[in-house]
């Protein structure tokens, strides 16, 4: 009885066992989804900032530039 009883639980026992691992692919797809899109993030956030720390360079030297002219300007009397 007991035995017959151990068959009878075996499937259900196989099927929980797939629904969890089931479960657990999912969650590491997911995973894998989350940490792409961090890496991505990443990336951008890094072009970025050297974009930025670049323009105000940039920007910088186009102001010292302006600053130049007028003051040159101002000496020729204009």
């Amino acid at each position: 009885m007991t035995e017959h009883k151990e068959t009878e639980e075996l499937p259900l026992l196989i099927e929980g066992y797939q629904k969890e691992i089931w479960e657990w692919k999912q969650k590491e797809s997911q995973w894998i989804l989350d940490h792409n899109k961090l890496e991505s993030s990443k990336r951008i956030i890094e072009e970025l900032s050297t974009k930025v720390v670049e323009l105000g360079k940039e920007n910088k030297r186009l102001a010292d530039q302006l600053a130049t002219r007028i003051e040159q300007l101002r000496k020729a009397g204009m």
